[in-house]
């Protein structure tokens, strides 16, 4: 069981770090991709593009959640933790604004922000498959008398990715200083999640599938219907709507 909350738990810190990371940078970020703009429009632009990956979570949570259900809870957060490492190093290697202009031409310039928001897109489809998928991974392991204390230890790790993501720029910010931090040295908390990615991918592939899913597929009792029986059955809807409205909705606003 401290295999099963520790693996899972260690790859959730590293999504919320890859998410979280960005925000951090934003009014760095704003004066290498938004570059022509106030430096106040170009800070609320550089918001808006990390409000996307909150925005698109919710498709992630569909598609990887009917995924899990259907094929298995450890391949497809194998998926989830890939897709949202390899999106945040693409940030760290991105061309900005300026790049673009001197070596591809004039006008080239946009395509910086518009691959940057594809990135943030890719990192909030991931993290809504994987911070589901983890819970309930862990859920399913977890005997029913402890199955609150095991899973809180995944929602802590939302925390301890934000407190990764500011340590590492900390650390990077002091090394290098200021300036080369600002020109250039922004872009090595995102390269170093390459790293925490193959660490999370090692630890994942040694566990395996949950004994809840397993048992549901030898008994044949997996649901076809997945989105029906969640939202146009009331004794389901109910729940999800008691726990969108009184519980995710106030952590949405702390966030």
């Amino acid at each position: 069981m401290r295999s099963v909350v520790a693996a899972s738990a260690a790859g959730t810190v590293f999504e919320w770090y890859d998410f979280f990371i960005f925000a951090i940078l934003t009014s760095i970020i704003s004066r290498h991709f938004y570059v022509g703009l106030p430096d106040a429009q170009a800070f609320i632009f550089t918001l808006l593009t990390f409000a996307v990956g909150f925005i698109v979570r919710p498709l992630g949570a569909l598609i990887f959640g009917k995924m899990g259900d259907t094929k298995g809870r450890k391949g497809t957060f194998l998926i989830t933790i890939t897709m949202m490492g390899l999106a945040t190093v693409a940030i760290g290697l991105l061309p900005d604004y300026a790049w673009l202009e001197t070596n591809v031409g004039p006008g080239a310039g946009v395509i910086a922000p518009i691959l940057l928001v594809l990135c943030r897109i890719l990192q909030g489809f991931a993290l809504g498959g994987e911070y589901g998928g983890a819970v309930i991974y862990v859920a399913e392991h977890a005997p029913a008398a402890k199955r609150g204390y095991h899973t809180s230890w995944i929602q802590t790790s939302a925390a301890l990715g934000l407190l990764a993501a500011l340590g590492v720029t900390l650390l990077t910010r002091s090394l290098m200083g200021e300036e080369a931090f600002r020109d250039w040295g922004w872009r090595v908390p995102f390269l170093v999640s390459f790293g925490l990615l193959v660490v999370s991918l090692w630890i994942r592939l040694s566990l395996e599938e949950s004994p809840a899913f397993k048992r549901m597929q030898a008994e044949g009792k997996a649901t076809k219907s997945i989105y029906v029986e969640s939202f146009l059955r009331w004794n389901t809807l109910k729940i999800v709507l008691l726990a969108l409205f009184s519980i995710m909705m106030a952590q949405g606003v702390v966030w």
